[in-house]
């Protein structure tokens, strides 16, 4: 490597992400020399990146994307207050000198969530509904929470998978529920907002369910899946009159979090970062 430092995106499958391409344009702008790519990983190989992230010189830290949010958690020498509440990280930052690299967990997906549900105009919420149950709806329902949500909704096949989540919601002050598409449906006027934690596809599914005849006009969509963009029910919301914010938005949001981690950069004009990293992935400049 002939960057001064380095840092990548772990996940699987990875070959899809625009996080290298985000990365890599925040750091030219900034001046600084860090290269910045993506390693296709398992939860299996947890430990052995961990130890990459350790034993190999230069590493600045890493993002993670599934299925490794939960797995790495155990292998971290410290946490964040966040991810210690949450169970799920998706930073880690390497400090240290050679031979005494320490990893710290973070999670900037809620901050990402906050701002990309602020792009469309959801600045405050009361009733909201979650599509899934995993480890970004954990985010997201720490970040709904930061927006003020007191019911929160989590729509999945299996109610027993959502046992996590609904203990997360109660803990924060929320009435919470795990209920079906069609239940969902039933309540969609209610909603503030709607966030799809769901891999890209897994959607799709539930669109008829949900019955958008009965949406209130500019109910706004976060659909963390953002390839193939715009997915089944990010159309099927619009045509719908709902407004609709990608995942894009939100990965933006949650690797300028990274960026300045990664970096150690506090001084910089953050909102043009922000715009260099959109521009990198064709994505409009948020309203400021």
């Amino acid at each position: 490597m002939s960057a001064a430092g380095r840092a990548a995106v772990f996940g699987q499958p990875i070959g899809h992400s625009k996080s290298p391409a985000l990365h890599r344009a925040a750091y030219a702008e900034l001046g600084v020399d860090l290269d910045y790519w993506a390693i296709e990983a398992g939860a299996s190989e947890a430990a052995r990146l961990a130890r990459m992230l350790r034993d190999e010189p230069g590493w600045r830290g890493a993002s993670v994307t599934m299925p490794l949010k939960q797995a790495m958690v155990p292998l971290m020498d410290s946490v964040s207050e966040r991810v210690s509440r949450l169970g799920v990280l998706n930073t880690i930052v390497a400090s240290g000198s050679p031979g005494s690299v320490r990893l710290h967990g973070e999670n900037t997906d809620v901050d990402g969530i906050v701002q990309a549900l602020g792009d469309a105009g959801a600045t405050a919420v009361r009733s909201v509904a979650i599509l899934g149950a995993g480890g970004t709806a954990t985010a997201a329902t720490a970040a709904l929470q930061l927006l003020g949500a007191r019911q929160l909704d989590f729509v999945v096949r299996d109610a027993g998978r959502a046992a996590d989540v609904l203990a997360l919601a109660a803990a924060g002050g929320c009435r919470a529920e795990a209920v079906d598409a069609h239940t969902a449906g039933g309540r969609m006027h209610q909603y503030d907002a709607v966030v799809s934690t769901l891999p890209p596809h897994a959607a799709d599914e539930f669109i008829d369910a949900l019955g958008l005849d009965g949406l209130a006009p500019g109910t706004p969509l976060l659909d963390v899946a953002y390839d193939p963009w715009p997915s089944a029910i990010a159309a099927a919301w619009s045509a719908a009159g709902g407004s609709v914010v990608g995942g894009l938005s939100m990965l933006v949001h949650q690797a300028v979090g990274q960026v300045r981690l990664f970096t150690g950069t506090s001084e910089a004009d953050w909102p043009h970062v922000t715009n260099v990293m959109c521009d990198a992935v064709g994505l409009p400049h948020p309203i400021r």
